[in-house]
């Protein structure tokens, strides 16, 4: 069962009745909301709306089958569920988005709103609450307009009302340390950890026979880190024996089909979140990755075995000239959380 941290205590949370309204934009978001609803944190009813356009149709297809009770998938639509929707929940992944915002702005009718776990922008989202200072919540990794950053800060103050209030929930599977979490608490954030107790009751999704498992990463299409050196990483890996490497949503195909040019290298098609796909690992095989979010997740998931999981940190050489230093430090924590 998740752990709730109200305040100045901590506390198995009672099961939570009513519905909520489940806004998600990529695999691990779709994930955590099934986690969430499973620890009982979102009620007896949810309603889960995918964003149009993220590939999310593998992952609700495997959901569908092993669903806790109470979950209803919605079609793809291009916008979150409207501010002033009658549900007691109003649920996102991502706090960092223009759309959700500007739902939050615009008054969102709901008891409570439940921001679920994105993995590392999570956290950095909770050290941008916990500030003093009031800070723009706009993505690190992108140029922003001086409307969109005046957007993401009124965000900032929206949020910390709504602690204020004691209507906002954040959940999480990452560790947060105690420090935050008691100026969260001081603030009137509310706090659940889960360990991905759902998914761990689940069958195995799939089984992969090559002995190395290779996970991509979205650095080089998103311009943090040089092309060259990346693949020359995964050449060095592939020497040493064959390789499956699953790839990031966010990979061009263009990277993809100089990957999949590389010898004993098997190019793995994009399908569920590696939390789903990799949480068993067969005698002799190990993990290989750059840091994210997968990585404090499978060490959760694989238990003793995350012995076996190498995350593999970027060299100086590696970043591009445009990656900001606290955007490198912030990726970076990933191999020690």
């Amino acid at each position: 069962m998740m752990k709730l941290t109200q305040h100045d205590t901590n506390e198995v949370p009672r099961p939570r009745f009513g519905t909520a309204h489940v806004w998600v934009e990529s695999p691990l978001q779709l994930l955590s909301a099934v986690e969430t609803h499973a620890a009982g944190l979102l009620g007896t009813d949810i309603r889960i709306i995918p964003r149009h356009g993220m590939p999310l149709e593998a992952t609700t297809e495997a959901m569908l089958r092993h669903a806790p009770a109470g979950v209803q998938f919605e079609p793809a639509a291009r916008k979150p569920p409207q501010p002033k929707s009658t549900a007691e929940r109003y649920v996102t992944g991502d706090a960092y988005s223009g759309k959700i915002q500007r739902a939050l702005l615009a008054g969102v009718r709901a008891k409570e709103i439940v921001i679920i776990d994105d993995g590392m922008a999570t956290l950095a989202l909770i050290k941008q609450l916990i500030s003093a200072d009031p800070t723009p919540l706009v993505r690190a990794r992108t140029k922003n307009s001086a409307a969109r950053t005046a957007m993401g800060l009124a965000a900032w103050h929206r949020l910390r009302q709504l602690a204020r209030e004691d209507r906002l929930l954040i959940v999480s599977a990452l560790y947060v340390d105690l420090e935050s979490r008691q100026r969260m608490a001081d603030l009137g954030i509310k706090f659940a950890q889960h360990k991905f107790e759902w998914l761990a009751t689940q069958p195995v999704a799939e089984k992969f026979t090559e002995p190395t498992l290779l996970i991509g990463s979205a650095m080089v299409a998103d311009n943090l880190i040089h092309e060259q050196p990346y693949l020359q990483w995964i050449e060095e890996i592939a020497a040493e024996g064959p390789v499956a490497y699953f790839p990031h949503r966010r990979e061009t195909p263009e990277l993809l089909a100089k990957i999949s040019t590389i010898d004993q290298v098997v190019l793995k098609e994009h399908t569920i979140p590696i939390e789903m796909r990799l949480r068993v690992l067969r005698p002799g095989q190990e993990i290989r990755a750059l840091p994210s979010t997968v990585i404090p997740s499978l060490r959760l998931l694989l238990g003793p075995d995350s012995r076996f999981l190498y995350p593999q940190a970027v060299p100086d050489g590696w970043w591009t000239a445009s990656t900001p230093i606290e955007l490198r430090e912030h990726l970076s924590s990933s191999l020690k959380v």
